[in-house]
């Protein structure tokens, strides 16, 4: 099986991937109950969705019967760019500057899956990104693609945060990788001292209900709470600020993937021009964009909250 493995992992650098480890797959414990406690404690606000199958997000036997071996994949994805100072833009979170990146990584991990079935007719296999229901923070620590930072992002040596995370389920044995890698982040609490709406209530513990990528992204909610809307400093999608201030991200290095470039050279948005949007220009404006998560209503909820703040601070 070495020879295989190493010509899986060659084909996955081949497809664009930055990072590619194999670990056997087998049920998450005890990751399990680290995110059956999270939920208990009510961290995942009203994103239910998450709250359903538990067993099936931990163990990828359930996923994928008769899997036996996770192909767990990064991608870098920064670009050099900054966010404009200027309080008459919303900014976007640095992920979704560019095509989405559900898109960019499922095509990569299906191209890679082909290439394995022909090489291997009789293996079978499923691709993963964040949207199926696999734990993929957890697989990339248990593999060794990074640790598990105090903001609860996936942190690599090389990359620093700046990672998109995926994997491939397949019923083969394979060779497997050493175990997860140290954590390296020690004293330091500097994603923790800089969230605006503490958040990070504990190391490696986010309360998704105060957090900025919560409340502009996945919340349905008509008005965004005040303490939160106080403390908003601009984003109008998503939220950078924890990884921004990450040491290990000095480590950054710009990706080789062009479409993770930001569209029309923006990385924030006029909010007058949210404002305006109808559903037929909100859609051709965010087509094959990460933002159109957040829906229409949500972004401008989320630019009339911004807007109503800087009008206070005048």
């Amino acid at each position: 099986m070495r020879q295989i493995t190493h010509k899986i992992k060659d084909k996955a650098f081949e497809a664009g991937f930055d990072k590619v480890r194999i670990v056997r797959a087998e049920a998450l414990d005890p990751e399990r109950a680290y995110f059956e406690k999270w939920l208990r404690e009510g961290r995942s606000a009203d994103m239910h969705w998450i709250e359903r199958e538990p067993e099936k997000r931990t163990d990828p036997q359930i996923l994928m019967p008769g899997a036996r071996s996770i192909v767990a994949v990064a991608l870098n994805y920064f670009t050099p760019h900054e966010h404009p100072s200027d309080g008459s833009l919303g900014k976007i979170s640095r992920y979704a500057w560019g095509d989405d990146y559900h898109d960019i990584l499922k095509a990569k991990l299906r191209e890679l899956l082909g290439w394995i079935t022909d090489e291997i007719p009789e293996c079978e296999g499923k691709a993963c990104v964040d949207t199926a229901p696999i734990m993929d923070k957890a697989w990339a620590v248990r593999a060794g693609i990074g640790w598990l930072g105090k903001h609860s992002n996936v942190i690599t040596p090389e990359f620093g945060s700046w990672v998109f995370l995926g994997e491939l389920l397949l019923n083969i044995e394979l060779e497997y990788d050493d175990g997860p890698m140290d954590e390296h982040c020690g004293t330091c609490t500097a994603c923790i001292d800089a969230c605006p709406t503490d958040a990070i209530v504990a190391p490696y513990v986010v309360d998704s209900a105060k957090c900025l990528s919560y409340v502009t992204i996945e919340s349905r909610a008509d008005e965004i709470p005040a303490d939160i809307a106080q403390n908003m400093e601009g984003w109008l999608y998503g939220c950078d600020i924890c990884q921004d201030v990450c040491p290990w991200n000095r480590f950054e290095k710009p990706t080789s993937e062009e479409r993770f470039e930001p569209r029309k050279d923006e990385t924030a948005v006029e909010l007058d021009e949210v404002l305006e949007f109808t559903p037929e220009s909100y859609a051709a404006r965010f087509r094959k964009s990460a933002i159109k998560r957040a829906k229409l209503p949500g972004l401008k909820r989320n630019a009339r909250t911004l807007r109503t703040a800087a009008k206070d601070t005048l």
